[in-house]
């Protein structure tokens, strides 16, 4: 069941991934960056739950208590494998650092 998320997981992040990358070729309005920068952070749901709530005692991280600056930190951390995990090594070296930062102020706490 868990390889089942985990693919899950990864196939839904790697298609919100190329369509960003598709997306930079248009125009961007405000309201399109904004699209863009929230698409990036619901890649994080599939795990963690909307915004980062998660399920307590479900498995995965709650990282809705992070700063913004905390989940940069951790993001690349797993990016630069300063930090070992299952999956997330994986994912966070598909993203950018400017797409890091952009996930981490979108969920990250204010």
């Amino acid at each position: 069941m868990q390889t089942k998320i985990l693919k899950t997981a990864f196939t839904s992040s790697l298609c919100l991934i190329l369509a960003g990358i598709s997306s930079v070729s248009f125009a961007q309005t405000p309201q399109t960056l904004s699209l863009y920068h929230r698409s990036l952070a619901a890649t994080c749901a599939n795990c963690h739950g909307t915004d980062g709530k998660g399920v307590v005692d479900g498995g995965m991280p709650l990282i809705n208590n992070l700063s913004s600056q905390q989940m940069l930190e951790q993001l690349k951390a797993y990016k630069s494998g300063a930090r070992e995990g299952t999956i997330m090594p994986q994912l966070a070296k598909g993203y950018s650092d400017e797409q890091l930062e952009i996930i981490s102020v979108q969920l990250g706490k204010k």
